[in-house]
């Protein structure tokens, strides 16, 4: 089969593409899919850079995201068929087992789930992961009813997700991205404001609230720009840190966190059981379809473009780049 192959972790130079990597077979209770659509995230880099605490075994093959149509079943696995378009909920597909940037990838029946009504094969690609990360990000505080949200680095596939789910939760949302050249965008898909993050983002957050500050950040960007978030907060908000797009905070002065007693909390999809991923899944797509929103693909690349792909993911796309795995 065509695979991308990771041979080290010195970065995506590693890469290279095979015509003869050994087609995976079924196990006990998993299933093989021949991928159609597999989407790239800031995580596959990171893991190629060998920044990333995965230590798959090597070559690798890269890639969290895919939808496809199953063509084999492995034994004891039960409503699941050769023929089932589906896609990949969460697992270790491209983190310590073998990822959907192949033309096959064989994962576990229980994380397999049917592409929801409505929506096409990249946008079920574009959708499960970064929507579970958007969901957990937003609710692993508990109840935030009436909640003021900003998301920083909003044009991205978390922060797509996040400004769609905060919606659906109801919730006013505040999307942060760079320039303004994408702000009627994310108005369109749900941002009731938009700023630019090198802007004095105190006194407008502050107006939008009501002078009372947002309730929770869904912070993708991390950096320098991290050192500004406690300064938007209500009394107890919290910081829900899912990326580090920017790099390293630096020089943090913890006394932010005290007088209005903030919580920052880390969001980790994988820390989901599959029954909670399932849950949290059906939860998303049926907010998801009250509110008539879709996963949001920015670009689909073909299989041999990978190199080309990761440079629009590193550039700042609207949304998920995908890959065209199949034919």
């Amino acid at each position: 089969m065509r695979a991308w192959l990771l041979d080290n972790t010195t970065g995506l130079g590693a890469l290279r593409l095979v015509n003869d990597a050994p087609v995976p077979k079924c196990d006990a209770g998993q299933v093989r899919i021949r991928v159609q659509y597999a989407a790239l995230n800031p995580a596959d880099r990171f893991l190629a850079e060998n920044l990333y605490p995965a230590r798959p075994v090597l070559p690798h093959i890269l890639g969290r995201d895919g939808s496809g149509v199953i063509d084999e079943v492995g034994p004891g696995v039960s409503g699941l068929a050769r023929g089932d378009r589906v896609a990949i909920l969460r697992g270790d597909a491209g983190v310590d087992k073998p990822g959907t940037l192949a033309e096959y990838v064989v994962v576990p029946s229980d994380v397999v789930v049917p592409i929801p009504q409505g929506w096409s094969e990249q946008e079920a690609a574009a959708g499960p992961l970064v929507y579970l990360t958007a969901y957990q990000a937003l609710t692993m505080w508990g109840p935030l009813e009436g909640a003021d949200v900003l998301v920083t680095g909003a044009t991205g596939g978390v922060g797509l997700a996040s400004v769609h789910l905060a919606k659906a939760l109801g919730f006013r949302v505040i999307g942060l991205t760079r320039g303004m050249a994408k702000r009627q965008r994310l108005i369109d898909e749900g941002c009731d404001a938009v700023l630019d993050p090198e802007a004095d983002l105190k006194p407008e957050v502050k107006r939008i609230t009501g002078g009372k500050g947002v309730d929770l950040v869904v912070d993708n960007v991390a950096g320098p720009l991290f050192n500004k978030l406690p300064d938007l907060l209500a009394d107890r908000g919290r910081i829900s840190v899912v990326g580090m797009l920017g790099g390293p905070v630096p020089s943090f002065n913890t006394a932010k966190l005290i007088f209005r007693r903030v919580r920052i909390g880390g969001v980790l999809v994988s820390g989901y059981t599959v029954s909670e991923s399932r849950a949290a899944w059906r939860e998303i797509v049926n907010r998801l379809a009250a509110t008539n929103r879709k996963p949001v693909v920015d670009s689909v690349f073909p299989f041999r473009e990978l190199r080309a792909a990761f440079d629009r993911l590193a550039a700042g796309p609207f949304g998920k780049v995908l890959i065209h795995v199949g034919d």
